[in-house]
């Protein structure tokens, strides 16, 4: 065809004419393919809704989870069903789509197993990263609503992903990181959590008074409506756990439900501190006897 041609009115009506066969036959098959795919995608996303009770049944049948820390499981493994549907819709779709446009998609697949060999040997670090995120998830380590220290670094668990863990910490800030490079995982908030306190009171305190003292205030606050709920043990107190420079060192320990600890653990301290003025007991601060000896006369300042 040479430039003449592509001049002429009768090639470009042939080309309109082209095109609008093309459309009449190819374009409502494409637009009724995309409205399946929206379809089945509100379909899918009803019955993972409608999936969610039955998963809450099964995981409470012979456990003895709380209902947060199954909701937790819940919201997890529905989020990665969700988007495991969707990508699979979304090839099936994208296949359906390419066929009826008239290209073949076989070896559109052959040689996509051959790029993605190739691409799998230079994204080891990908693959890992799913590897890590799968047994993760599987084993149930950490969950959608957690407080987990991941790294050294801790916060609020926003994600959990087949590639990445999403926190976010007390100042807000978000950390994210890669399941394959996730050396040290802590999760504060599974089955139960715990506040303990290292309370330090003056030498010259009866320890057993002091105990006494600390019991009666949790056992309060186990009596309490608000807090109580929260409180799953009597606190234990483990004792007299050190000798400071300055205070003897009571530890003890107060079990409570996930994410509850610092709540329950700011509320004691400040119901142990009013207790402790009514008996006075003291709290003391750091402070230093200095020595002279008998052979070193006081110091003193000559008038001029």
């Amino acid at each position: 065809m040479n430039r003449n041609q592509w001049l002429t009115p009768e090639f470009w009506q042939e080309v309109a004419q082209s095109t609008v066969q093309w459309a009449i036959a190819v374009l409502p098959a494409v637009l009724l393919i995309l409205v399946l795919a929206l379809v089945l995608l509100k379909i899918a996303g009803v019955l993972l809704k409608r999936l969610k009770p039955v998963m809450r049944e099964r995981m409470r049948e012979g456990t003895n989870l709380e209902t947060s820390e199954i909701d937790k499981r819940v919201e997890t493994l529905s989020g990665i069903l969700n988007s495991a549907v969707r990508i699979a819709v979304w090839a099936v779709i994208g296949m359906l789509i390419l066929r009826r446009v008239g290209i073949d998609v076989g070896p559109l697949i052959a040689g996509a197993g051959i790029v993605g060999l190739a691409v799998g040997f230079g994204a080891q670090e990908l693959v890992r990263d799913f590897i890590s995120g799968f047994f993760m998830l599987m084993e149930n380590q950490i969950r959608t609503g957690d407080v987990a220290i991941v790294n050294g670094t801790g916060g609020l668990v926003e994600h959990v992903g087949l590639r990445t863990v999403v926190l976010r910490d007390l100042s807000g800030v978000v950390h994210v990181f890669q399941n394959g490079k996730v050396n040290t995982l802590s999760n504060m908030t599974k089955g139960w959590s715990a506040m303990v306190f290292d309370i330090g009171v003056a030498y010259k305190e009866n320890t057993d008074k002091v105990i006494e003292v600390m019991q009666r205030v949790a056992e309060e606050m186990r009596a309490d409506e608000d807090f109580g709920q929260n409180i799953l043990e009597p606190m234990e107190i483990f004792g007299v756990d050190a000798f400071g420079d300055s205070a003897v060192v009571v530890k003890a320990r107060l079990k409570t439900k996930p994410i509850q600890q610092w709540a329950i653990g700011r509320e004691y301290r400040r119901r142990l501190k009013h207790a402790f003025d009514n008996e006075r007991i003291e709290i003391p601060f750091p402070h230093r006897t200095v020595y002279w000896g008998e052979e070193i006369r006081p110091l003193s300042v000559k008038s001029q």
